[in-house]
């Protein structure tokens, strides 16, 4: 039986097959040979919230805790020819398709986990985290 994204998706949510499958029907479980077939028994699976998430301290995460990773920010992206960039020197400027209003994007190995706006600490550049990446969309980036 093949499933398309959105009953995988359903499914993973907790939402089931939904009523129309009728695939499931079809299957005889009636045998003539004899053998009894009983109902499976299971217990009943707990889901958490859509939203829900290991917390850090979550014992379970605990081999996680001294793995590096590179963390990036994004200001903001362009194309240029070959040729432009060839006469860039010192003093060039580069536009960028972001505003200066616009949050920059923050990445965790090269994927997008939040966004911020840049502040100024002392005299380093830092990032205000003013949005998160909803976990369920982090996980289905890592699946496609």
């Amino acid at each position: 039986m093949t499933m398309t994204q959105e009953e995988i998706d359903a499914l993973i949510s907790g939402g089931g097959l939904s009523d129309d499958d009728s695939s499931l029907d079809s299957i005889d479980l009636d045998d003539d040979s004899g053998t009894n077939v009983a109902d499976a028994k299971f217990s009943d699976l707990q889901f958490g919230s859509e939203g829900s998430i290991y917390s850090p301290l979550d014992p379970k995460l605990e081999l996680l805790y001294d793995l590096q990773l590179p963390v990036s920010i994004e200001l903001g992206r362009t194309n240029m020819l070959i040729r432009d960039i060839l006469r860039l020197g010192r003093g060039s400027v580069i536009e960028f398709d972001k505003l200066v209003s616009e949050p920059v994007d923050v990445l965790i190995n090269g994927k997008k986990v939040a966004e911020g706006e840049v502040v100024v600490i002392d005299k380093h550049f830092g990032i205000r985290i003013t949005t998160l990446v909803d976990p369920s969309d982090r996980l289905r980036g890592v699946r496609r």
